[in-house]
């Protein structure tokens, strides 16, 4: 059995695709943009996806460009091509065209694709909270404890797909053996996620952080509680970015020195702005996602196996307390691995 891994693989391979998201394979051709055509839109009034084309086009856009220039002239294709079909960026885009190719060259070997949501600390294995590096979220939680972000750019009703990395292991495990046992020249697909039996708006999410850093402050450089205010959500980026100026300008008050700003202070408020910008740049087609993502598939895999094997490899993302797993797992997780206890 073949198994595309979690760390190369994502839920949101599905694109633009709103409401409840089957997990349901790609086939050479698809377009999510084709999808969502309204039926008395002609089909002639968006291009097929050539998966060949797509491919020659790229190689011929690298060769035109000189050295100074193709990084920035790629990635700018990359995301006009993925809008095209229906697809929020270049990384999803292309994890959907894996999809069409494996399942266009797997002949008789039976595939399992997992596609987890967004992958945060673990849940219990190898122990509560492990982590390595700063994951999609991590950004967000960190430079808010440590005062640095007062708001973001998002829905507060979106809802976030959340789902620990132990819990995606075990469920890649399951699959394979059960998969791997039948030897069926089939193609499975498994959303490990939570949005549909366990949502999570990020109205609440933000709300948990602030209960957390509240209770267990981070520290500045010199060592004193950072304090946090309740974090504001903007449903646009010119209240957004607005919001970012007037924060500016309040504490650019409260460290003023002689009535004029320091150019360190000066610069590292452009920073922190310009970082906050960047950030709600690259989430913003996550943070107003409009889909959900099923995992029936999932469940009933979870179903075949023993009790005791769902006790000791377990992924039920309905039992996820997220209080409690953000509150004592992943934030201490993050302080601990990553932070390494700074702040």
């Amino acid at each position: 059995v073949v198994s595309i891994p979690p760390a190369g693989h994502t839920a949101y391979v599905n694109g633009q695709r709103e409401g409840k998201v089957m997990e349901k394979p790609f086939y050479m051709g698809d377009s999510i943009a084709r999808e969502k055509l309204s039926p008395d839109t002609p089909p002639a009034s968006l291009p097929v996806l050539d998966f060949e084309a797509e491919l020659k086009l790229a190689s011929d856009s690298k060769e035109a460009c000189d050295e100074s220039t193709v990084a920035q002239k790629m990635k700018e294709l990359g995301l006009e091509r993925a809008q095209l079909y229906g697809w929020q960026d270049t990384y999803v885009f292309t994890k959907a065209m894996g999809e069409m190719l494996l399942n266009s060259m797997r002949g008789d070997i039976p595939v399992v694709i997992m596609r987890p949501s967004v992958i945060e600390s673990t849940l219990r294995e190898p122990f509560p909270g492990w982590i390595e590096g700063i994951r999609m979220m991590d950004p967000i939680i960190l430079s808010y404890g440590k005062g640095q972000l007062t708001g973001f750019l998002t829905d507060p009703k979106t809802v976030l797909d959340v789902i620990p990395a132990d819990m995606v292991v075990n469920a890649t495990m399951a699959a394979m053996a059960k998969h791997g046992a039948a030897q069926k020249p089939e193609l499975h697909v498994y959303q490990v996620a939570s949005s549909v039996v366990n949502p999570l708006s990020y109205q609440d999410l933000v709300r948990l952080f602030y209960d957390y850093f509240t209770s267990f402050p981070c520290k500045d450089s010199k060592g004193r509680s950072v304090h946090v205010s309740r974090m504001k959500l903007f449903s646009s980026m010119d209240d957004f970015s607005s919001h970012l100026q007037t924060d500016v300008i309040q504490r650019s008050r409260e460290v003023v020195s002689n009535g004029k700003l320091s150019k360190k202070d000066e610069y590292l408020f452009q920073k922190l702005t310009d970082q906050a910008k960047h950030l709600a740049n690259i989430y913003e087609p996550y943070t107003f996602y409009g889909g959900r993502f099923d995992n029936t598939n999932t469940e009933m895999l979870m179903e075949d196996m023993s009790e005791e094997e769902r006790r000791s490899f377990g992924f039920d993302a309905k039992s996820i307390d997220w209080k409690e797993y953000f509150s004592k797992i992943h934030i201490p997780g993050l302080r601990r691995h990553v932070m390494k206890g700074r702040g």
